[in-house]
């Protein structure tokens, strides 16, 4: 079951403050572990990265 878009748009807006203290900066994302080797939780982690692009992070 995933989120809805309204606890979408409510979490991008308790994360405003973050996304623009941290826009335009360069992020590291260390990516290893069961990240790779779970197909689950490598989807969702490069949606969070393609997210982090898609509002300026």
């Amino acid at each position: 079951m995933g989120i809805s878009n309204g606890d979408r748009a409510h979490v991008l807006v308790q994360a405003m403050p973050y996304i623009k203290k941290w826009a335009g900066e360069t992020i590291v994302v260390k990516y290893g572990g069961n990240a790779m080797i779970n197909p689950e939780l490598k989807e969702a982690v490069m949606n969070d990265i393609v997210l982090m692009q898609l509002v300026g992070i």
